[in-house]
């Protein structure tokens, strides 16, 4: 990953974090984002390598234009971009979608689903033909479960956004499921976000390309791959 530039949103903590390490170890300059600063500025202190803290919330397109721009500048753009920001209004399991408020519903989606839209969106122009977009994902997204409310249908929204951009962009666009891992969107339950995070790697690098671009991948796959 020497001389390849990598984005990361919701970067500052759990599994974005992680795969921000990931990347970094391997030699990548990084670019991470959150909405807050202090949480952002402790991450980026705290992961060695070559690693950049940009205050945006996907949320607002122009924070995101501002960091995809900060992060193509002096560079030959964005070599891999990894779509993690994402947020979850209650405890997982305990989020009947008929007991969710409109705010809780809107914000839900407009930070797992519009929030994925507008930093692909906003990498393209940087990003050369052969780079990559990886969007995780979960098996909530495919498979009902009791109490998980709007962030499952959030889910399944950001997989089609990366399906839609797949057949559309002539950059690689895939989802990627590393299964459950323990952070506070999951009440932290599953695996260590450590463990997890080399898949993102050897998505970005090793999976060839029109294995990852519109299809999901799964620890299994990965896990076959490299063993």
């Amino acid at each position: 990953m020497n001389g390849k530039t990598v984005v990361v949103t919701g970067g500052s903590r759990g599994l974005g974090k992680a795969v921000a390490s990931v990347f970094a170890d391997a030699g990548a300059r990084v670019v991470v984002c959150a909405r807050g600063t202090d949480a952002l500025d402790a991450a980026v202190a705290d992961i060695d390598g070559d690693v950049t803290g940009v205050r945006a919330d996907v949320r607002d397109e122009f924070d995101v234009e501002r960091l995809l721009e900060t992060a193509a500048r002096g560079n030959d753009g964005v070599d891999v971009v990894v779509a993690n920001a994402g947020t979850i209004h209650g405890a997982p399991g305990e989020l009947p979608i008929g007991e969710e408020s409109y705010t809780a519903f809107d914000d839900t989606l407009r930070t797992n689903v519009r929030g994925v839209f507008s930093t692909v969106k906003e990498a393209l122009p940087h990003m050369p033909s052969d780079g990559r977009v990886l969007v995780p994902s979960g098996s909530v997204a495919q498979e009902a479960k009791a109490g998980m409310g709007s962030y499952a249908v959030s889910k399944a929204a950001a997989e089609a956004v990366a399906r839609g951009f797949a057949v559309d962009v002539e950059q690689a666009v895939g989802v990627v499921d590393p299964g459950l891992a323990a952070t506070e969107l999951t009440g932290r339950q599953g695996r260590d976000p450590a463990d997890l995070a080399p898949m993102y790697l050897w998505a970005a690098t090793e999976l060839a390309a029109e294995e990852l671009d519109g299809h999901r991948v799964t620890v299994k796959q990965w896990k076959q791959a490299t063993r």
